[in-house]
């Protein structure tokens, strides 16, 4: 519980409403009441009062004895991602990338043990699934992932290696807890990630960065491509500067109008 809590301003029940929320997923897209308290860690009483609580506020809607949650759950998302103003803001460099580089650009952000897209400007479909804003894919195996991974500190890098539940996405994809501090650690060098079809087969991606005004990685930004038309040679000697000068650009943009 938060240090908060001894001084009066935590509230219990706004935790235990959102986390009522986070336990569905697209595992469980649907629960009954004994299976939201089990997994919450709360008693049928208290997931019973939330659970109607979010149905007569519209972000869950019952059959009776199962509970989904509602599209209008997605407003809550789209509060912080409107407050940051990135689209508006990357828009237009991350339209200028995309017509250089002729591929997919995408900004993320980290929400462990994910990435979440935050803005997009697609070119033609190279993935099997469709990505929009609010998209989550695995961090570990994605450029954006890495290069945002690097900029943890350390032991926040060591608790989620250990606790990352990694899955071989294809015959290429990094799992061990060593090799994916390998990479990490080099895309910390480096100043960027590359990623070879590791999520799918295919698909090869670059990304860099996005730094706050203390140098820190507030968002990546990358560039996507199918492994095809772009080789990882080329993807280094021509498609890094002008992905580096993107996010430059919209890392001061964000700054100046204190964003980030």
């Amino acid at each position: 519980m938060s240090g908060d809590a001894s001084t009066g301003t935590f509230l219990q029940g706004l935790e235990r409403g959102l986390a009522v929320i986070r336990a569905f997923s697209a595992e469980t897209p649907s629960l009954t009441l004994s299976e939201v308290a089990r997994d919450v860690g709360i008693t049928p009483a208290t997931a019973r009062r939330i659970l109607l609580t979010l149905e007569q506020l519209g972000y869950v809607r019952s059959d009776g004895r199962r509970f989904t949650l509602t599209p209008r759950v997605l407003a809550l998302g789209w509060a912080y991602l409107s407050s940051l103003d990135l689209g508006d803001i990357a828009g237009p460099f991350m339209e200028e990338l995309s017509a250089q580089t002729r591929e997919s650009c995408s900004i993320a952000t980290l929400d462990l043990p994910d990435i979440v897209y935050v803005a997009r400007v697609p070119t033609r479909r190279i993935m099997t699934v469709a990505l929009g804003v609010g998209a989550r894919l695995p961090a570990y195996a994605t450029s954006m992932g890495r290069v945002l991974l690097a900029g943890l500190p350390e032991d926040e890098l060591t608790a989620y290696l250990s606790s990352a539940e990694t899955e071989q996405l294809t015959e290429h994809t990094l799992t061990a807890p060593h090799d994916l501090r390998e990479v990490i650690h080099q895309a910390g060098t480096d100043g960027y990630a590359l990623v070879d079809q590791e999520l799918e087969l295919g698909l090869r991606s670059i990304a860099v960065p996005i730094l706050d005004s203390r140098g820190r990685a507030a968002a990546a930004l990358n560039v996507s491509a199918h492994a095809s038309r772009s080789t990882k040679t080329a993807l280094k000697t021509e498609t890094l500067k002008p992905l580096q000068d993107c996010a430059e650009q919209i890392s001061t943009a964000l700054r100046q109008r204190g964003r980030i």
